[in-house]
């Protein structure tokens, strides 16, 4: 699970780094909280961008960052709310923006929860290792990210297939970057990239947001109370949450509807997962366009006895919508459809990830025939700023986007979202796709027969990573007290 076993020797080397950097490291409940941040480095962030490469970025790692790219504070959590003029439903879903943390995606957090429990036990030496960031996008920038604010070497690796906004940013971040075959679908070539560098004889550690529970950890710990904070704002008395909906590729985020089961016990946890990569609906395979989703594998780190359905998404309606929400016939056609100028404005926070989630609640709403008296949540995992080059690739392709095309598209794949591929997973549904980890894990990748039995048969394995959120604080507690001298 996360190891927080002590390195003496290490730790004092790290700490050391530290204090010649001037880095100290948020906690958990500041992530949480930014009220308890300290008001000095408050006031000195003041004078930082959003992207800047400055140590005090780490406080920013909050769903709670001022909506600008210079200087902001910190305030609610950034959100949207779609109306029924735009999705077709009469439920009220809610979107969590991830455009406003740094790097402009909330994986800068799930990398982070990977990497500073290592860092503040002294498993890892900023100073000889290299930190190693296998991703199919988002996560390896969050990592690279995440090793220069804190004075370490990184390596970078994303299928080639990925957009080409990714790999100019990490060019000037991450140490190495390297590109393995496919696209989405294909972690497994990542997988092996990583076992090759590990045997090569370099110094490196590798950060595995499919197995890493401090990915888990971050999203119920951060992203679970983020949401509950929405949704408390956003429902009045006679309102329901009725659950969370989220596409899975590495499976973390979808750990804040553990949290939020726990807060709304009545609520539900779907799992979202193109059809041309159909692993958890049909055990599927094959591949698909919606980056950053659905590896032909099972995550470690995904909860499935508390994954309540599943819910296919064709890719071909994300890559319409994007053009839909993003190009100027379809934002003035969406204009005369009553979408209000306000919300059009911000539909670009949206990557395709995001526009999937959003499919994928309507979908959940449609099934269950949800009213606008319930609520269902989700979030925008990024932003159009990573995928202006698709537009651009879908304009060559394609064509003009048009006054036809976005009327097509708006009654095809919103008004006309239908609720095929939509299953409600039994006992059997859940454990059926939680054994399909045996073949990744256990058979490939080294896991024990016993853990992948203990998250199924053990009531208290979830609840205790859970656990260590107030541990680990500690640790960090104790790392920036030994940085302060």
């Amino acid at each position: 699970m996360i190891d927080l076993t002590i390195n003496k020797a290490t730790l004092a080397v790290s700490a050391q780094r530290a204090r010649e950097r001037s880095i100290t490291i948020p906690t958990f409940k500041q992530m949480r909280d930014p009220l308890l941040i300290p008001d000095d480095i408050k006031a000195r962030l003041g004078d930082v961008g959003l992207w800047d490469l400055d140590p005090l970025n780490l406080y920013r790692i909050t769903w709670h960052n001022e909506p600008i790219a210079h200087g902001g504070g910190f305030g609610p959590v950034n959100f949207m709310e779609l109306p029924p003029e735009l999705t077709g439903v009469e439920a009220r879903i809610v979107v969590l923006e991830g455009k406003w943390f740094p790097t402009g995606t909330h994986k800068v957090g799930a990398a982070f929860g990977c990497l500073v429990p290592r860092l503040v036990t002294g498993q890892f030496d900023p100073t000889t290792q290299k930190a190693v960031w296998p991703s199919t996008g988002n996560y390896c920038r969050g990592g690279a990210y995440d090793s220069n604010l804190l004075g370490c070497e990184s390596i970078a690796i994303l299928p080639e297939g990925m957009s080409r906004e990714r790999f100019e940013w990490l060019e000037g971040v991450a140490g190495e970057v390297i590109k393995t075959p496919g696209s989405e679908s294909n972690v497994k070539e990542i997988f092996d990239k990583c076992k090759e560098l590990a045997a090569s004889g370099e110094d490196v550690v590798i950060f595995n947001q499919f197995d890493e529970f401090g990915n888990y950890l971050w999203h119920y710990a951060v992203t679970g109370p983020a949401m509950e904070e929405v949704l408390r704002q956003a429902m009045g008395p006679n309102d329901r949450y009725a659950g969370v909906v989220l596409t899975t590729g590495s499976a973390g985020t979808i750990g804040s509807g553990d949290y939020l089961k726990q807060v709304f016990p009545t609520s539900k946890i779907a799992a979202g997962e193109a059809t041309q990569c159909p692993t958890m609906l049909y055990n599927g395979f094959g591949e698909h366009r919606i980056e950053g989703i659905g590896d032909k594998h099972i995550p470690w780190v995904h909860n499935l006895r508390n994954t309540d359905f599943v819910i296919g998404l064709d890719d071909e309606a994300a890559m319409s919508v994007i053009r839909l929400f993003n190009e100027p016939a379809g934002i003035e056609y969406l204009g005369d459809q009553g979408v209000e100028p306000d919300l059009i404005s911000q539909l670009p926070l949206l990557g395709i990830s995001g526009v999937g989630n959003m499919q994928a609640a309507i979908k959940f709403a449609k099934y269950h025939e949800l009213t606008s008296s319930d609520v269902v949540i989700t979030l925008g995992t990024d932003s159009m700023e990573m995928y202006g080059s698709r537009l651009v690739e879908l304009t060559e392709e394609r064509g003009e986007f048009t006054t036809n095309d976005a009327a097509a598209t708006y009654a095809r794949y919103l008004m006309g979202t239908a609720t095929d591929h939509v299953h409600e997973l039994s006992y059997r549904d859940r454990k059926r796709i939680h054994n399909l980890k045996y073949y990744t894990w256990v058979e490939q990748q080294g896991k024990s027969y016993q853990e992948i039995q203990a998250q199924w048969y053990d009531h208290d394995y979830w609840t205790g990573i859970q656990a260590l959120v107030d541990p680990i604080d500690k640790l960090i507690d104790e790392f920036n007290a030994l940085v302060a001298g």
